[in-house]
């Protein structure tokens, strides 16, 4: 998260990043039981804002539940029958990451202020090339400087 963060922002009091995870486990109809991981996190932070390159506070949150299956055979088999997120359940599965996998999925796509702060400047070379003349201007104006040839 940190990485997606602007890099000239420091964290200050309205940055923060907190999460909490429950497991829980339902019956099923035949008898036996799904294990179920519950997520939320909520994380404020500054991005690049995609108009002004200024910090922009963004905050996200995320609310998912995850059904756990025994291995990646299962969960492809589940998981084309189901709406819900399937994981595989495994003694090295990492909470941590999905968090922060989570919160990256969440950001949004282009960052931005409602209104930028600082008035948008114009880059020199780009005031340049609007006031180049549009070559199909030119063949317009070729075209009816043409005198039509006699018969």
């Amino acid at each position: 998260m940190s990485e997606e963060a602007h890099p000239d922002a420091k964290p200050g009091a309205e940055d923060f990043y907190r999460w909490q995870a429950t497991g829980e486990s339902r019956a099923t109809r035949g008898g036996g039981s799904e294990t179920w991981l519950h997520l939320e996190a909520d994380a404020c932070l500054s991005l690049v804002c995609q108009r002004c390159l200024q910090p922009v506070v963004t905050a996200l949150r995320v609310e998912r539940s995850f059904r756990f299956v025994a291995d990646e055979q299962q969960a492809l088999a589940v998981d084309a029958e189901i709406e819900e997120d399937v994981l595989v359940l495994s003694r090295t599965f990492d909470v941590t990451e999905l968090v922060e996998d989570e919160c990256l999925l969440a950001l949004p796509l282009v960052p931005r202020h409602e209104v930028c702060p600082q008035p948008l400047t114009v880059a020199p070379d780009l005031v340049e090339l609007e006031e180049r003349t549009n070559p199909f201007e030119v063949l317009g104006e070729l075209k009816l400087k043409r005198k039509p040839s006699p018969n």
